[in-house]
């Protein structure tokens, strides 16, 4: 970051402040619409390719798996190589490219005839979109490295604020005028914030020479060469996997603990995602302060710490609501596994590689995505239902031991500026 992009200001009002505010502001609102959009459509996916149907004879079974699992696939081949392209073309352009493409993608699928067509379209969405690592990419190369945590905790709340509200949304829509209209809905927002991004975004880009042309093996070495930046990748990979794998087992552990009652499964299943999504969102911009204070890497250990106590005891609740209260206090240490691991890879990593970085740390977190959900299922079925809490804290116990080994301290800067 150079000293001429920390200090240019704008003017509002009577005040002067920092560019980098401006831009932080926009990609927040843009995280959040982009983030609405994209969990309007997820909780039913599996219900509409069933809708659809197959025109090639496939089961239902294997098209609501593959109609999940494609994007994630994709995204994961796909991210490091646009992080690349970002790091010599710019950041802005890329999350133009992610929200542009991304409106396009999904307009498509709202008019899919046959399952087999969405899941086609869902692969193309993976290898186009993109959109958190591309916000994470831009604000980290024009933030100053001494508030990269609270930046990355703001766009945090963007993310998990729309990630609470979506799927009340799209489920009202999709009830009210089928699984086409959220679709739609999503296709709008995105376009929204790319043309929020386009018009208020002006991002001070200065390619580097020397790495032209692109060489993307070489630019991932080099970021993988970094001090601690490996075992931060592998941390971010152990938390993922740790976070996702009760995903596809909450619904079921909540039917199991309301017994007989014959109202509510789904509400009571729906309030156990969103609390700890709520309870993330506010403490991700706090915990993300706090580790420009004290450091993010004492964050990242205590949050973990955190999610040890939180979890193991959610393997032995008795009731719907001693699991919700549990899920709340969970989702506050996931506000730092989540930030933490951002803000480090900031301070690990050179200005100027921000897209590489943000793109193989999409990558990881896409490949922990498709891996977990199998892994959870797996557990649940060797083990129960109530030995995917306790997986979950064994995997938060390895990345406080990770931590405390592996990573070097991160420096902490006059916070002042």
């Amino acid at each position: 970051m150079t000293t001429q992009s920390i200090q240019k200001q704008i003017h509002i009002g009577n005040y002067d402040f920092p560019r980098w505010y401006l831009t932080l502001g926009v990609v927040f609102l843009a995280q959040m619409l982009s983030a609405v959009g994209f969990s309007v459509i997820f909780p039913f996916l599996p219900l509409y390719v069933t809708d659809l149907g197959s025109s090639f004879g496939l089961s239902i079974e294997l098209m609501a798996g593959l109609v999940i699992s494609a994007q994630g696939f994709t995204m994961m081949i796909a991210s490091p190589i646009w992080g690349a392209v970002a790091d010599r073309y710019g950041r802005k352009l890329m999350v133009m490219r992610a929200m542009f493409g991304g409106t396009i993608i999904m307009l498509l699928m709202g008019f899919a005839r046959t399952g087999e067509e969405l899941i086609l379209l869902r692969a193309i969405q993976g290898m186009i979109t993109g959109t958190m690592s591309a916000n994470n990419a831009l604000v980290a190369s024009e933030v100053p490295r001494e508030r990269i945590g609270f930046a990355m905790g703001t766009l945090q709340v963007g993310l998990w604020a729309g990630i609470a509200v979506g799927p009340l949304i799209g489920g009202v829509l999709a009830d009210a005028f089928g699984y086409g209209m959220p679709f739609i809905v999503t296709s709008a927002m995105l376009f929204i914030s790319g043309i929020l991004v386009w018009l208020f975004v002006n991002e001070e880009f200065e390619p580097q020479e020397q790495k032209q042309p692109i060489n993307f093996w070489s630019d991932w070495q080099h970021v993988i060469g970094a001090q601690g930046v490996c075992s931060l990748y592998l941390i971010r990979f152990t938390v993922t996997v740790g976070r996702m794998f009760i995903i596809p087992i909450a619904p079921l552990f909540v039917v199991a603990l309301l017994a007989d009652a014959a109202n509510g499964q789904n509400t009571y299943a729906g309030l156990v995602i969103a609390v700890s999504s709520a309870t993330a969102t506010f403490s991700g911009v706090i915990l993300g302060r706090m580790g420009d204070r004290f450091g993010h890497r004492q964050i990242l250990i205590g949050s973990a710490i955190a999610g040890v106590l939180f979890f193991i005891p959610q393997t032995f609740v008795a009731n719907v609501w001693q699991l919700l209260f549990l899920q709340g206090l969970s989702g506050i240490a996931a506000g730092g596994l989540i930030t933490a691991p951002s803000a480090l890879l900031a301070q690990y990593t050179e200005h100027g590689e921000e897209g590489s970085v943000y793109g193989l740390d999409n990558a990881v977190i896409a490949g922990a995505r498709a891996a977990a959900p199998l892994g959870g299922a797996i557990i649940a079925m060797i083990f129960g239902l109530r030995g995917t809490f306790m997986a979950t804290a064994i995997l938060f116990a390895l990345v406080v031991i990770l931590a405390f080994r592996v990573l070097p301290n991160d420096q902490i800067p006059d916070a002042s500026v």
